[in-house]
């Protein structure tokens, strides 16, 4: 369990935050995982979307067992029809949406030569046009409510090349990057406000999923160790960390940051990129 400051109580008390990507490929906390967790403590009631149903119901189980409220939907986020049904859904049970966190990513290796074309389409499907797709249904909606909050998750790597081979990855998370400033300011001035929050080296569960990561440092106890090293606090960062922020950004809190792009990384973005892994 998450053994880090939780979000205060209340602070989002009788708001509804639909969050894609609410599920963990594997044992432990997600970012999304951990994020529909810390929005529903935080007293939202979340709906929780997900390509796998049964990921989207171990996330929703952890919340009821907490006493919150929650439901699982499943969508691919790539496909407008699956994309507008899961909004309709949340709709449907609690006529109204306050917060929406596109969470879904994927990171294929490859460069300009060797990298398929359907692998770079898929990249830009997945990590890109899934959040043009969410916003699509979503922006009307909380244009008509007079307010909302959306929260894109992006990455450093938007901002910084580093020793992994994925330009697919960069390429899609800086558009990310500037789709959100875009809707940021075009919507200002209707009270909805948009950020992206922009991760480092996190110790998730999909990190052991990607055997291109796991390989580019040699096997799961390396990359750990040079993961750890080359943060400046010597440790990664976990889910909460991405949790926590997102939940700060969706409060009242937070009612005057808008088009941020906001590093949960420990410092890392402030350092020179290095093409090599860390040894």
């Amino acid at each position: 369990m998450n053994d880090l400051i939780p979000p205060s109580p209340g602070a989002l008390a009788g708001r509804v935050v639909l969050v894609f990507g609410a599920g963990a490929s594997g044992p432990g906390w997600s970012n999304g995982k951990a994020s529909a967790v810390a929005y529903a403590r935080a007293g939202a009631k979340v709906a929780c979307v997900d390509h796998q149903r049964e990921r989207a119901e171990e996330t929703v189980s952890v919340i009821g067992k907490e006493g919150g409220e929650a439901i699982a939907l499943t969508a691919d986020v790539a496909v407008n029809d699956q994309v507008a049904a899961a909004v309709q859904a949340t709709m449907a049970k609690w006529n109204r949406l306050d917060v929406l966190h596109n969470n879904v990513g994927i990171s294929l290796f490859g460069g300009p030569v060797d990298l398929s074309e359907a692998d770079w389409d898929r990249s830009m499907d997945v990590n890109l046009k899934s959040v043009f797709l969410a916003c699509k249904h979503v922006l009307p909606i909380m244009e008509r409510q007079g307010r909302g909050v959306i929260t894109n998750i992006s990455s450093i790597l938007s901002q910084r090349v580093s020793w992994y081979d994925q330009i697919a990855y960069y390429a899609s998370k800086a558009a990310v990057d500037h789709f959100t400033r875009a809707i940021a300011v075009k919507y200002a001035r209707k009270g909805i406000r948009a950020n992206a929050i922009l991760p480092g080296l996190m110790n998730t569960p999909l990190l052991y999923q990607n055997p291109s990561i796991v390989g580019a440092h040699g096997g799961v106890v390396f990359m750990t160790q040079q993961r750890d090293a080359a943060s400046p606090t010597g440790k990664q960062g976990s889910a909460w960390d991405v949790a926590n922020a997102a939940v700060f950004l969706a409060s009242d809190a937070a009612s005057y940051i808008n088009g941020v792009l906001l590093p949960i990384d420990g410092g890392l973005i402030n350092l020179q990129a290095t093409a090599a892994a860390p040894k």
